[in-house]
């Protein structure tokens, strides 16, 4: 796939199994967001293919099968919305043309919320979440939704340790359920309590291992050039 001239994804060939959440690594501009992309089927492919339990990506979106939980910089933050109506949107694929919710939506909705412990938020407008409120408020939508394949764009951005830690028990949650996780993310340190593999990526798949591997400093300097983890750890 490229923009242009740029090429920002070349081969790059995986599969993932059920119930598995995988990290997806990678430096700025190594083709992440392209990824996430083209597995929800809003870029096409220039060669090769991909599918989502045999179908085509955009078939799996338009039916719910696929939720993505987007970087906060992505989002208008002071758009008048509740809580609740975000995590609604999650259920539009099952409500048909008229998308008017039923019973079965605002039930579903409400067992999300309280899953997130956001229920008592749910009247609030969304940018008036803190930022590790507003990345459980998108996590409900994908409960809500029951997709099957979750992608996570950089979870962990903004928030403090305790949501981190709360975000990391709901994702292992909904894998252990049969869903299937993919989290981008530059949290290595995170990385090993959320994915037994992970992806190594620059513009194409370097690596895909368990997340063990993945995080020695010889494998990590295929994709960024440097040693990251002694790095942070010296900030």
């Amino acid at each position: 796939m490229s923009y242009g001239e740029v090429k920002a994804l070349i081969g790059a060939s995986f599969e993932l199994e059920a119930g598995k959440v995988v990290g997806l690594v990678g430096m700025n501009g190594s083709g992440k967001s392209t990824l996430f992309k083209a597995i929800m089927g809003m870029i096409k492919t220039q060669s090769g293919s991909i599918e989502i339990f045999g179908e085509d990506p955009v078939l799996v979106r338009r039916k719910g099968g696929i939720s993505y939980v987007p970087q906060s910089e992505e989002i208008d933050w002071s758009f008048p919305i509740s809580v609740r109506d975000v995590v609604l949107m999650g259920r539009y694929g099952k409500m048909g043309p008229s998308r008017r919710a039923g019973s079965e939506d605002h039930l579903a909705v409400k067992e999300a919320l309280e899953r997130v412990e956001l229920d008592e938020y749910a009247n609030r407008q969304i940018g008036q979440l803190s930022g590790g409120q507003r990345k459980r408020a998108f996590l409900a939508r994908a409960i809500a939704q029951e997709a099957r394949i979750l992608l996570l764009d950089e979870p962990f951005s903004g928030v403090d340790k305790k949501s981190e830690a709360t975000i990391i028990k709901l994702i292992k949650g909904l894998a252990s359920q049969g869903a299937t996780i993919l989290v981008s993310t530059h949290d290595l340190l995170a990385l090993p309590q959320l994915a037994d593999e992970s992806i190594l990526l620059m513009r194409r798949v370097l690596m895909h291992d368990t997340t063990k591997n993945i995080l020695q400093p010889n494998n990590l300097a295929l994709a960024f050039g440097i040693d990251v983890l002694a790095r942070g750890d010296e900030s």
